[in-house]
């Protein structure tokens, strides 16, 4: 892998606005150039009660990407990010 790079993480919690917002808040304390508009996709699940958000973020190292990691992991509002 070459850095800098494009680098997709999926994170997966309740369908809120609160898991929303949290993950940006987080993935923008890493990346100060990550804007929600352009490089976040979200998806609900069928029956609406989940929501999967697949955040495009610009690494600029593995440390970096660990660090983006630990960071959603720790979150009270995620159930698990790959």
């Amino acid at each position: 892998m070459e850095f800098p790079c494009d680098f997709l993480i999926k994170v997966v919690g309740r369908a809120d606005v609160a898991f929303h917002a949290r993950i940006c808040e987080i993935v923008c304390r890493h990346d100060d150039s990550f804007d929600p508009l352009e490089r976040l996709q979200r998806k609900d699940s069928s029956a609406g009660k989940y929501q999967s958000l697949t955040v495009n973020l610009r690494a600029i190292s593995k440390e970096h990407i660990d660090a983006v990691y630990q960071d959603l992991k720790a979150c009270e509002l995620v159930l698990w990010a790959l």
